[in-house]
């Protein structure tokens, strides 16, 4: 355990129904007091603590989501990491999740989507359906990502996630922690590091050694890459255009939130 974190629970009692769900004031109670907690890796330790594999990190890799990794690390308490595989993420994404397991010692849970939906939107589409309209896009994210994360969440109370504010002019208002239903019952959605900007996250990344995947370290006044999603949706961009502005790059509809669903409806 780090040397700044307190020795205590968080307050509310696990009381369960016989069914496993928990009472509105549980999570009522339990969202005020994570909201009232700032350290980032304070969390991380009370709800992994608290929740065990009942809570999990889901990441595709990127900066904020390793942070988080590594805060858990730190905790030295069990914990749980997941991502969602698409079946089109970059080459260089899959060979960084295997570095990042051997360094952390840990397995991450790779989610994909049913094999035979993928080949019956193909079918009915066409396998470059997403460059077609917004909406096969979104379709197509939906059966690549939405769909495998909602299996995953089946599994979930605590849900951590990589968002932050200053991601793009759509999540500037991401709350740090927020209460979601998920089939008729809550999960507690936290984003830890919502209020951290990019330059804390790539401090705090140097610092600690935090594995980077090579295609997001930018290089001054050369396109890079600052987020990563599937290979053929996702390009570099120039040091002057927005965080997102490399998904679906051919859609220039100013009103796209460049979403993919996972986090946000579209």
């Amino acid at each position: 355990m780090t040397d700044n974190l307190p020795d205590r629970s968080l307050r509310p009692e696990q009381t369960e129904s016989l069914d496993g769900s928990r009472p509105p004031e549980f999570w009522s109670e339990l969202n005020r007091e994570v909201e009232r907690i700032e350290n980032p890796q304070t969390i991380l330790f009370e709800l992994f603590k608290r929740f065990a594999d009942r809570a999990a990190i889901i990441t595709s890799g990127q900066i904020t989501g390793m942070t988080l990794v590594q805060m858990a690390w730190e905790n030295r308490l069990p914990f749980r990491v997941c991502t969602i595989d698409t079946g089109r993420l970059f080459p260089q994404t899959y060979d960084f999740l295997e570095l990042a397991e051997d360094h952390y010692g840990i397995q991450i849970e790779r989610v994909s989507a049913d094999p035979d939906t993928i080949n019956r939107m193909v079918t009915q589409h066409g396998e470059y359906l997403f460059f077609d309209s917004q909406a096969k896009q979104e379709y197509c994210c939906k059966i690549r990502k939405v769909n495998p994360q909602e299996r995953l969440l089946d599994t979930l109370d605590v849900w951590f996630t990589g968002l932050r504010r200053d991601q793009s002019e759509f999540r500037q208002q991401v709350p740090k922690v927020q209460l979601i239903d998920h089939q008729q019952r809550t999960i507690l959605k936290v984003s830890a590091l919502a209020n951290w900007s990019n330059e804390q996250v790539w401090d705090y990344i140097e610092r600690n050694q935090v594995p980077v995947n090579p295609l997001l370290r930018s290089k001054p006044g050369v396109a890079y890459y600052e987020s990563l999603g599937c290979v053929i949706c996702t390009t570099p961009i120039r040091p002057s255009e927005p965080k997102r502005a490399g998904r679906w790059r051919w859609q220039h509809n100013e009103e796209n939130k460049k979403e993919c669903g996972l986090h946000f409806s579209i």
